[in-house]
């Protein structure tokens, strides 16, 4: 997998799930019996978090047109929902708007300014656009966040980030952070071990390799990177040896396609 390939960020599930409970607190709330004057409100609030969520399943189907209706709609009914502003913000990088998408990150940010979800999510959008010194900022931010229930996500963005911009020393300090709160993250250590390849150390990607596989289940990206650490190296035995796994256990990956081209 070259570099270009290996540049992802974590996807930012955690905002959709908020929005799909916020759909269920908003919908507990409009049958709490509450009084007459607040009857309007919450039923533009209920009416909105609905939209919201499915504006976001149309997102993640990649139906840009019907997630655009959803989430317009949501806007129109509750305005100050940071999250509907964050998938806004999400549709309007899909469609090539990216000053729209800022905006709207901006305004999920003033309205919620501790959130770290969306400020992760910000950050991933920053380091898209090549302004990785405000997108590590905000990454930091948000893995410093006592609220944030996944820090070692943003650390591994982080780490992304500054590998895009050739940071390798930065990039690797932020992996190893990100695989010190979870030893078991196994994106975190495909980036550290692949950046290692890609410095042309071998042996100390496949060091990493060989003592995660040990421990914790193996993936696709980990055996394809496997395959290629071990022909780096010139050990045709553990290259044959990983590639006989991916293909047997990962039949249908991606990463067996590409490597039916490999030595058998």
């Amino acid at each position: 997998m070259t570099l270009t390939n290996a540049r992802r960020f974590a996807p930012p599930v955690a905002m959709i799930m908020a929005a799909v409970m916020v759909a269920s607190v908003l919908g507990g709330c409009a049958s709490s019996g509450a009084p007459p004057r607040a009857a309007d409100p919450t039923r533009s609030e209920t009416a909105a978090a609905y939209n919201l969520q499915l504006g976001v399943a149309y997102l993640q189907q990649g139906n840009l047109a019907l997630a655009k209706d959803k989430l317009e709609r949501a806007l129109a009914q509750n305005a100050r929902d940071p999250n509907v502003h964050g998938a806004l913000a999400m549709l309007n990088e899909k469609l090539g708007k990216l000053p729209d998408a800022d905006k709207h990150y901006r305004t999920a940010l003033k309205l919620s300014p501790r959130n770290p979800d969306l400020t992760n999510n910000y950050a991933v959008f920053l380091c898209r656009t090549g302004r990785v010194e405000d997108g590590v900022k905000r990454f930091m931010d948000a893995a410093r966040n006592p609220l944030y229930q996944a820090p070692w996500r943003a650390y591994t963005n982080a780490g992304v980030c500054l590998r895009s911009a050739n940071r390798l020393d930065e990039a690797a300090v932020s992996f190893g952070r990100s695989l010190r709160i979870r030893p078991n993250d196994a994106e975190a250590l495909f980036q550290l071990a692949d950046l290692e390849l890609g410095r042309g150390r071998a042996p100390a990607s496949r060091e990493l390799l060989d003592r995660y596989l040990l421990t914790f289940p193996a993936t696709p990206d980990l055996l394809w990177l496997g395959v290629r650490t071990a022909r780096a190296q010139g050990d045709r035995l553990a290259e044959e040896r990983f590639l006989r796994r991916l293909q047997r256990d990962f039949p249908d990956s991606e990463q067996t396609r590409e490597s039916r081209g490999a030595r058998p």
